[in-house]
């Protein structure tokens, strides 16, 4: 994008998020922003107080709607994060948007039907 930053959502687990794994992201989203990427992260950006959750969706909707890419840290167990894959496989309909997978090698075809296998077909 030339002139422009790139705007870079991150999808990941939020609630029950591990201290190991949330530093790994965390260090994901200061590489890209030492590059000049503006990096949304709902577990720093997105109001969590919300007790019914709406509020969340929709602050994550609109910053999912508004990126160039979107990042996932796959984590099957993330409601949320299941909830967000949904949202960017929706508005790739309409919209392109570049999407990058941070956990790589943990995430592996399957045989049958599995969101692994639909984030891996985003990723083509």
């Amino acid at each position: 994008m030339k002139g422009a930053r790139v705007r870079v959502f991150v999808i990941c687990p939020v609630r029950n998020v591990d201290e190991q794994t949330n530093r790994l992201i965390h260090q994901h989203v200061l590489e890209l922003e030492e590059k000049g990427y503006q990096v949304y992260w709902p577990f720093r950006d997105t109001d969590q107080s919300d007790t019914n959750g709406t509020a969340i969706c929709t602050a994550n909707r609109e910053a999912i709607y508004s990126a160039n890419e979107v990042h996932i840290w796959f984590d099957s167990t993330s409601q949320g994060s299941l909830f967000d894959i949904g949202m960017t496989f929706a508005f790739l309909r309409n919209t392109k948007k570049k999407v990058v997978l941070i956990n790589k090698d943990c995430v592996t075809p399957t045989a049958h039907k599995s969101f692994g296998n639909v984030i891996l077909g985003l990723l083509e």
